[in-house]
């Protein structure tokens, strides 16, 4: 720091602990130094510091929604492979970034081979949700429905099935990859059914939703579920390489940390 650089006293930083803006006086040199070389006004110096404790909270805001909703850290908007050798309709991802379909209660599908991507689109409209202070639980399937069934055993079900109905944007990945017993199929059916035209749903599958009702138990409220399901929903058909291929090792290649490339 330049010796011309403002300091900060004592006392000013005791009174900011105690208004609860202590983290500002990391920043506030600096501040102090570029009101004095810009002539700043009162209220334009403090505009810009009161900027500075918005954006330090709504970023730690967002990062603790964002692992309360169980999302992977790394899988945001920013981290995508410009050069990823997959193809997709650009105009549904971008209303599906927009978040209007969370306003709307409607639903997105987000289908295609392993290792093209899946996952990391419904992590990063996570992600994007929870900048914007939308509730967002994020599970895999199978996980999913092994927790609503030990739930079933400790008498937690109700609560958990309440969540799950209630919060405003479910994602649900890897759905349909093995086939569904009775009780999952009518886990599946009691969120559908509850969740519809009320809150947002992401589904992510390796199988199209034509293979879907092969896959659940019970065929009528398989049916009844996907209908609804599909009749309010945006789909995303993600089709190209997988990024796998990409990570293998090879003779002589340098000991690096594995690059996080989007997932299924």
């Amino acid at each position: 720091m330049s010796a011309l650089t403002p300091s900060v006293s004592p006392e000013l930083k005791v009174l900011m602990r105690k208004l609860r803006l202590g983290q500002l006086t990391a920043t506030l040199p600096e501040r102090l130094a570029l009101a004095q070389s810009h002539d700043l006004s009162h209220a334009e110096f403090l505009e810009q510091l009161f900027s500075d404790e918005v954006t330090r909270r709504d970023s730690n805001s967002s990062g603790r929604r964002s692992k309360a909703a169980h999302l992977d850290p790394h899988m945001v908007l920013e981290a995508w492979d410009a050069d990823a050798k997959v193809t997709y309709d650009k105009a549904v991802w971008s209303e599906l970034v927009s978040m209007r379909f969370v306003e709307q209660a409607r639903n997105a599908i987000i289908l295609g081979p392993v290792g093209v991507g899946k996952s990391f689109m419904a992590t990063a409209l996570g992600h994007i949700a929870c900048r914007r202070r939308i509730g967002v639980h994020f599970e895999r399937a199978d996980r999913l429905h092994k927790r609503l069934k030990a739930a079933r055993l400790d008498a937690s079900y109700d609560a958990e099935i309440r969540k799950l109905i209630g919060v405003d944007l479910l994602i649900v990945d890897d759905f349909a990859l093995s086939k569904l017993d009775a009780t999952e199929t009518a886990d599946f059916y009691e969120l559908v059914v509850e969740r519809h035209h009320v809150a947002a749903t992401v589904l992510t599958s390796n199988r199209d939703t034509s293979e879907w009702l092969a896959m659940m138990a019970d065929p009528l409220l398989a049916q009844s579920a996907v209908d609804r399901l599909k009749s309010a929903a945006w789909e995303l058909v993600i089709e190209g390489e997988s990024y796998r291929l990409q990570e293998k090792p090879a003779i002589g290649e340098a000991s690096v940390p594995p690059s996080r490339r989007p997932r299924t």
